[in-house]
């Protein structure tokens, strides 16, 4: 980290007499104080509990220095920076970080898909240039500045992720991070609760062009129109992507459960992913957007996407013991990104049967009930022999199922009933057959996956 003591409180503007100790280098920053290591400046954010209290087991592991704003006094002797808010010191030091060390930024945000996408932008980048990204889903107020100041000192690149549930999140984001290039992975039906529409979540996802440069690039989905009319106005090279009318346009070669293929409209090359999924080549189609507008060949970019690893939780192939294929997905879920796994997994080759487990989808609002029932579409019992659904919502998508199902092959459970979940499977699985389990986080279906794992 190119940082100094001195240079921290001349970019937070801390109000006490920090030129009292010598300036010094700092290693790094952390704000969980197990993280400490030697030569870090501690930050004290207040959550559940203060991290002042924390401000010993900090020192003990090395921390040199430390953001201060509490009424307890602060250890003898110990360099601190006075700030009226450390959670805002730390978003202040990372834009001084970012204007003193000139990454380009890349901004990806979008209701599902903006891991993945990261996870292949960040990829593709590689093949050319130094880069760093978004660790886990660091993506928020406090993960961005966070992933900012843990940058490498040779990132050229930095590939940043931006989350929210609430407008004006990914305005801050964005006016804070000031990408060059900024993407829209989709507009689904995430945290639509708190924004009321789809309409009101195109617009707070929109809110990424608040600090977007204005000779940059704006990646966004060709076939979503609310879109439009929010980009008619914007003085940014918009580039669209999909798989009908698009700039980047793909035409789908092979779906496999462990990687798809797929071309792109003006080229010859073949491009693999990893991993399943109509859906994930659109995710594919924006790295390639943005390889191509920092002048990337296409050789390179189709080896960045040939070897892209996959931030850990999200969609993953499994195995279980005996054999059975688990397509785990249970990180998220809002009904397009759903009814698009769901078409997905219909299609792919299995010697056995394909077995469906879906969780309640949450915040989701007062249209929750049909937008679960928009599920009915895309399980046909010709592809999907056996449906489990887990959870409250769930209710309505089983009686609508049960037109088309025989009673035997569809399952419902209460939200207090998972142990029960993981029996029935347990029944119902053999080994070569093929499930998938997809649900929002808080269904906590994870803890079913593991235990299919077992059998």
């Amino acid at each position: 980290m190119k940082l100094t003591f001195w240079e921290a409180a001349e970019a937070t503007k801390a109000t006490n007499d920090w030129k009292q100790w010598s300036d010094f280098e700092l290693t790094g920053i952390e704000f969980d104080s197990r993280l400490i290591s030697d030569g870090n400046l501690f930050v004290p954010l207040k959550g559940e509990n203060d991290g002042h209290l924390f401000i010993k087991s900090a020192m003990d592991k090395g921390a040199k220095g430390s953001f201060w704003n509490s009424s307890e006094t602060a250890p003898d002797e110990f360099p601190i920076l006075q700030v009226s808010d450390p959670l805002k010191a730390m978003q202040e030091l990372a834009v001084y970080y970012l204007k003193k060390m000139t990454p380009t930024v890349i901004a990806i945000t979008g209701s599902n898909g903006k891991t993945t996408t990261k996870d292949m932008t960040e990829a593709v980048l590689a093949k050319q240039f130094n880069t760093y990204k978004t660790q886990g889903n660091y993506n928020n107020d406090i993960g961005l500045p966070y992933t900012i100041l843990h940058m490498p000192d040779e990132t050229e690149k930095l590939i940043l992720e931006m989350g929210m549930d609430h407008a004006n999140e990914i305005d801050f984001l964005s006016r804070l991070a000031k990408p060059e290039v900024a993407a829209i992975t989709m507009i689904g039906e995430a945290h639509i609760e708190n924004l009321g529409s789809r309409e009101g979540i195109a617009k707070a996802k929109m809110e990424i062009t608040s600090g977007l440069s204005d000779e940059g690039l704006m990646v966004l989905p060709a076939d979503e129109p609310l879109l439009v009319p929010l980009v008619k106005e914007l003085p940014q090279t918009i580039k669209t992507f999909g798989f009908d009318q698009a700039d980047c346009q793909a035409t789908i070669v092979e779906v496999q459960k462990d990687y798809t293929s797929f071309r792109i409209n003006g080229s010859n090359t073949l491009f693999t992913i990893p991993v399943p999924g109509k859906y994930n080549v659109g995710n594919a189609l924006i790295a390639i957007s943005i390889g191509q507008w920092f002048d990337i060949s296409e050789d390179k970019i189709q080896a960045g996407l040939a070897e892209f690893q996959l931030t850990k939780n999200r969609t993953e192939w499994l195995k279980s013991q005996t054999g059975i294929e688990i397509l785990s997905d249970v990180y998220n879920a809002n009904p397009t990104a759903m009814n698009l796994v769901l078409d997905s997994f219909s299609q792919m080759p299995t010697q056995g049967k394909r077995v469906a487990v879906l969780g309640d989808m949450l915040e989701l609002g007062p249209d929750s009930a049909a937008m679960h029932t928009s599920a009915d579409e895309h399980l046909n019992p010709e592809e999907i022999t056996e449906v489990v659904l887990y959870g409250t919502q769930m209710r309505v998508l089983y009686d609508i199922l049960a037109a088309k199902y025989q009673q035997n092959k569809l399952h419902y459970f209460k939200k207090e009933e998972k142990e029960a979940v993981t029996a029935k499977l347990k029944s119902i699985l053999e080994p070569k057959d093929m499930v998938v389990l997809k649900a929002s986080n808080g269904m906590g279906l994870n803890e079913v996956v593991a235990n299919l794992l077992e059998i």
